[in-house]
C-alpha cells in the first residue's frame, strides 16, 4: 500500500444513474486498493444508495468485512446538488495536512497522487492539479465488462486506453490542497450553485491570492457516464443558478489581490466553518 496517510479524500455524491454507482465503486475500489488514506464520501439525495449497493461490492473485491471509508448521507430534496456547500462541510471534518477535493468519475495513474502528495507535503505548494492543462484528458467509454479487467488485472491503464478518446482537461476533477491553504483561502464559494464555472475561480483565486499553484504534466481519465441536470451546465433541465453563477465569475475574476482578499472576508457562509 502506498503511503498517503497525511491526506483526507473528500468525495461529493449523487448516485443518479447506473454508470455514476458503477464509476464510484470503481474508484473507491481502486483508492482502498491502493493507498493507506482516509477518505470521505457524503451523499446527498432523497434516498440513500451508497451503503445499500456500493459498499457490498468494495467489501466484496477488496475481500474484507469492513472498509476504512466515512460514509455520510444528508436527505435533501433539492434537485439541484449543492457541490461547493457539501465540499465545504467535509472539508471541516478533515484533520490532515492535504485535502484532496476528488470528482466521483476520475482516475490518474499512480505516480500522480504520490507526486501532487509530495509537492505539498515536501515541496511548499499550496495547491496542485494532478493532471497536465491541455490535451491530457482520456474520455473513458466504460461498461461493466472493462471496468471489472482494469480491477482485476491490478488496475492496468492500458485496458482504459482501449476504450478512450483523448480530449482536454484544465481546472476541475481532482486539486490536492493544503489544508490550512484551503481554508485561509476562502475554501469552497457557496455563492456558486450546482454545475457553474466554480473550477476556473478557485484556479484564478488561489493564483491571483499568491499561493504556490502547481501542476503535475500527466494524464487524467474520465469515466463517461450520462447527463442529468447536475452534469449540464445549461439547458431546458439544467441548473437555473447558471445565469447567476457566471454573473459572479465576471465579476470576480476582474478582481484584484485585494479585491478578493475583502470579499472573501466578508462572505458569511464563512461563518459556519470558524474555527476549523
Amino acid at each position: 500500500m502506498i503511503d498517503l496517510s497525511k491526506s483526507t479524500f473528500i468525495i461529493p455524491l449523487r448516485i443518479e444513474s447506473e454508470d455514476r454507482m458503477r464509476n464510484i465503486i470503481t474508484l473507491l475500489c481502486f483508492l482502498l486498493g491502493n493507498f493507506n488514506t482516509k477518505i470521505v464520501v457524503k451523499e446527498v439525495d432523497n434516498n440513500p444508495v451508497f451503503e445499500h449497493k456500493v459498499i457490498p461490492q468494495i467489501k466484496e473485491f477488496l475481500g474484507k468485512e469492513e472498509i476504512s471509508l466515512l460514509h455520510i448521507f444528508e436527505h435533501s430534496d433539492d434537485p439541484v446538488f449543492y457541490r461547493m456547500q457539501i465540499l465545504n462541510e467535509m472539508i471541516s471534518l478533515c484533520d490532515t495536512e492535504i485535502v484532496v477535493n476528488y470528482d466521483c468519475d476520475v482516475l490518474l495513474p499512480l505516480k500522480s497522487y504520490v507526486s501532487s502528495y509530495n509537492m505539498i507535503l515536501n515541496e511548499g505548494y499550496d495547491l496542485v492539479y494532478p493532471y497536465g492543462n491541455g490535451t491530457y484528458q482520456k474520455q473513458i467509454l466504460a461498461n461493466d465488462a472493462l471496468v471489472s479487467d482494469f480491477l482485476n488485472q491490478n488496475y492496468d491503464f492500458n485496458i482504459l486506453d482501449s476504450k478512450s478518446n483523448i480530449s482536454t482537461s484544465d481546472f476541475g476533477w481532482v486539486q490536492f490542497f493544503n489544508r490550512l491553504s484551503y481554508i485561509e483561502g476562502g475554501m469552497e464559494n457557496e455563492n456558486f450553485r450546482g454545475s457553474s464555472p466554480e473550477d476556473k475561480e478557485r484556479f484564478y483565486r488561489f493564483k491571483t491570492l499568491g499561493y504556490n499553484v502547481g501542476r503535475v504534466d500527466n494524464l487524467i481519465y474520465h469515466l463517461e457516464h450520462s447527463r442529468g441536470r447536475n452534469s449540464w451546465p445549461a439547458s431546458i433541465q439544467g441548473n437555473p443558478y447558471m445565469k447567476q453563477n457566471f454573473e459572479l465569475w465576471e465579476t470576480l475574476q476582474k478582481m484584484s489581490s485585494n479585491q478578493l482578499k475583502e470579499y472573501y472576508s466578508y462572505q458569511s457562509y464563512l461563518k459556519k466553518y470558524v474555527g476549523i
